[in-house]
């Protein structure tokens, strides 16, 4: 089980940053990282994410998300489909006396997670990952590309 990654504090935020390394038990749980669980929270929103991955919000962060899908105008279809997409299968999960948390079945199939997960901190949010695809996603990103791309992100 690799892990590595801490916290950082940004005034009162909590930067959820890190990759660790665990496995899903018979049941579909996983473990929350203990460096992640204060910021997390006992409950926290698991929903299908983005590039093969689930997405996970502590309740603030969820609260923050779903203000901005509500400002998303009725009238666009391409908006109905994105508020769609992470409503749909958005589960409240709670972790367990040993710090599991049941991942249901549906979000364990769009993210393809059979026994080995990778849990990536990316700021705001968790980022629950297939072993496997996250390797391959991570061998993908190239600092150079990023590096020619920051000024066009305003970094």
């Amino acid at each position: 089980m690799a892990q590595s990654g801490r916290k950082v504090e940004r005034g009162e935020k909590q930067l959820l940053i890190g990759e660790y390394e665990h496995s899903l038990d018979a049941k579909g749980r996983l473990i929350m990282p203990a460096k992640l669980r204060q910021d997390m929270g006992e409950k926290f929103i698991v929903t299908k994410g983005l590039d093969g991955c689930l997405f996970a919000f502590s309740q603030n962060e969820w609260l923050n998300f779903e203000t901005k899908l509500k400002s998303l105008p009725l009238s666009d279809k391409n908006a109905r489909n994105f508020v769609r997409f992470f409503l749909s299968g958005a589960t409240e999960c709670e972790i367990d006396k040993q710090g599991r948390f049941l991942i249901p079945a549906n979000l364990r199939t769009a993210a393809e997670l059979e026994k080995e997960a990778v849990i990536i901190g990316v700021g705001t949010r968790l980022e629950i990952w297939n072993k496997e695809t996250w390797e391959k996603c991570d061998e993908n990103i190239s600092a150079d590309e990023i590096a020619a791309n920051m000024t066009m992100l305003g970094i």
